[in-house]
């Protein structure tokens, strides 16, 4: 039976996500790959994978949508949309109601507000510093010895943490080659780590009403979420597969143009 399938593509500066799903805007693949030196090759092989995944044909891939970073990289696109406006669809798409979307990728972050019909009427994203982004706690494991999967599960086990005064990547290293001096342990730096992270969402947008967080940051390590959740008094939630939402809210796009121009 043939099946056709609609693909969306997020290119981030640290990887790149591919989804696959059908007319009903079912998933029937999810392909996650470090996004390397050659985007379009990535993005090939993505691809690829999520074919063999869905068990399907390249020629039952009917339209594709590209955004992210390396968008312009994806020489299968028929067409790229901003990353607002992708992880606003995405992010939409699972709670169906007007939230605030909160999204901690690789290099940077966005808070989206979305409508009552999954429009976003009002976004901010930091571009400027690496400070509170994947990349920032990426530099902190460096720094500590740690594989990034580590972090989770030591800032987990710490019940306070460390203050990280600086805004800067390089200066917040330097902060903590002081603290380990000090002998502060090191769960306690690293949940000061997620916190800073935190201070770095909160001083972006008041963050109002309801909050979703989305983000290879939130798959990966969902002490941020409870650490946020507590900070605003209120539960922070996390869509299925939250690392995907740009993806699929390229794919859920790739279906909805399909059918304007059927």
């Amino acid at each position: 039976m043939t099946v056709t399938l609609f693909c969306g593509v997020d290119v981030g500066a640290s990887a790149t996500k591919l989804v696959l799903v059908d007319a009903e805007g079912e998933c029937r693949a999810r392909v996650v790959k470090p996004s390397g030196v050659d985007y379009a090759a990535t993005c090939r092989v993505a691809l690829e994978e999520a074919i063999a995944e869905a068990g399907v044909g390249v020629g039952d891939v009917a339209r594709t949508v590209a955004t992210g970073y390396g968008r312009s990289n994806v020489g299968f696109a028929n067409l790229t949309h901003t990353e607002i406006h992708c992880h606003a669809v995405g992010g939409f798409h699972h709670v169906q109601r007007p939230v605030t979307i909160v999204d901690i990728g690789g290099q940077d972050n966005k808070v989206i507000r979305v409508d009552a019909r999954g429009r976003h009427v009002h976004f901010r994203m930091n571009r400027k510093c690496a400070a509170g982004t994947g990349a920032f706690l990426e530099e902190i494991a460096l720094r500590l010895g740690l594989a990034v999967g580590d972090l989770n599960g030591l800032a987990a086990g710490s019940g306070e943490a460390v203050r990280l005064s600086s805004f800067c990547t390089v200066f917040a290293k330097t902060e903590i080659l002081t603290h380990l001096r000090e002998g502060a342990p090191v769960t306690a730096i690293v949940r000061g780590a997620f916190s800073s992270v935190v201070n770095r969402i909160v001083e972006m947008d008041p963050l109002e009403g309801e909050i979703v967080m989305t983000g290879g940051v939130a798959a990966y390590n969902p002490v941020i979420v409870d650490i946020l959740s507590e900070r605003l008094g209120r539960r922070v939630h996390v869509p299925p597969y939250p690392q995907f939402a740009g993806a699929l809210g390229a794919a859920l796009l790739a279906s909805r143009q399909r059918s304007l121009n059927a």
